[in-house]
């Protein structure tokens, strides 16, 4: 009897290792054929120049899973919509919308892998989405970030085109990642064209900014 017990038992254990999903293992290689021919995730030391930034195809992802919120990147890449209303290094061509479709699956396991690649110059715990007027002003005025960032404001879609759309970002962004991204944005953008704000705000001003971003619908 205790030897069929332990037949049973290692017989379960062995179906739900074999019918439990298993979406890290091969998420990397779904990444390397489908994406990595427009997406690095091997780090800034990348990019060093003009040059550089203008050859990518589309955004770095080696801080992917310190930037996005995992349920929205997992839906995205089944039903991708443009976050950038221009095409990527493109200030007068459309974005076409054309970004491939993954299946469920795929979609799962490039997921898995992209969450984990993740940056120690994200610290958790630091911001709360909160819409704040401080955080207001200055993205709308003093900056200002509206010039660049769409965004949604009283049920309409305001600011500029020229930069990735903000309209969302409650569900696409970690907030921690908008703080420390707008803090050292040379951690994850050598070679940038948005400003460095973090040597003209003071951390509370980009405490503020970062949690009214995030509060975006």
């Amino acid at each position: 009897m205790r030897l069929l017990a332990v037949t049973v038992s290692l017989g379960a254990a062995l179906l739900v290792t074999m019918t439990a999903p298993s979406y890290a293992a091969g998420g990397d290689a779904i990444f390397k054929k489908s994406c990595a021919s427009c997406h690095y995730t091997d780090g800034p030391a990348k990019e060093k120049t003009i040059a550089d930034q203008l050859a990518k195809k589309g955004p770095e992802l080696f801080y992917a899973g310190s930037k996005f919120q995992k349920d929205w990147l997992t839906a995205w890449l089944q039903a991708p919509k443009p976050i950038r209303p221009m095409k990527y290094n493109s200030l007068t061509d459309k974005n076409a919308g054309d970004h491939p479709k993954m299946s469920a699956g795929d979609a799962a396991a490039v997921s898995e892998f992209l969450m984990g690649l993740t940056s120690k110059d994200v610290k958790a715990g630091v911001i709360k989405a909160k819409s704040n007027v401080q955080g207001k002003n200055i993205f709308a005025k003093k900056m200002p970030c509206s010039g660049c960032h769409e965004y949604s404001d009283k049920g309409a879609v305001r600011g500029g085109k020229s930069g990735p759309s903000l309209v969302g970002a409650s569900k696409r962004l970690n907030p921690d990642w908008i703080y420390a991204y707008m803090a050292n944005i040379k951690a994850f953008k050598p070679v940038r064209d948005m400003p460095d704000f973090g040597s003209v705000l003071n951390p509370k001003d980009l405490e503020n900014v970062a949690a009214y971003v995030a509060s975006f619908e």
